[in-house]
């Protein structure tokens, strides 16, 4: 089964390693879920501490086909930066930010319209 919705042949190399990515992305964060499952279950310690080990590293490789994704593909440096390393009500961020997504002071150094 393919993982395209589109025909394959007809989609750009940028489009498959778009795709490529968050397939992968979404396999790590798979991985994550079930790591952590067993990691809650178990009552081997020993055993415990290897599979949250691996949950970790689940993590990491989830981070860096992020990171990838927002280097390269367009939307996702945007909304990071909207949303991450924030504090308040995560819904209210999009709404209550200054100078674009952000905040950011690299923007065109357009204010906001007043009236």
């Amino acid at each position: 089964m393919s993982n395209y919705h589109e025909p394959a042949e007809e989609l750009s190399q940028e489009a498959r390693n778009f795709s490529r990515a968050l397939n992968s992305l979404k396999e790590e964060v798979e991985a994550v879920d079930w790591y952590h499952q067993r990691v809650d279950l178990t009552d081997d310690e020993s055993l415990k501490k290897i599979m949250a080990h691996n949950r970790d590293e689940e993590i990491e490789h989830a981070c860096m086909t992020i990171e990838w994704l927002r280097r390269n593909m367009p939307g996702w440096d945007e909304e990071l930066r909207t949303y991450l390393f924030t504090e308040g009500d995560i819904t209210e961020l999009e709404e209550g930010e200054e100078g674009g997504a952000g905040g950011s002071s690299d923007s065109l150094g357009i204010g906001k319209i007043k009236k």
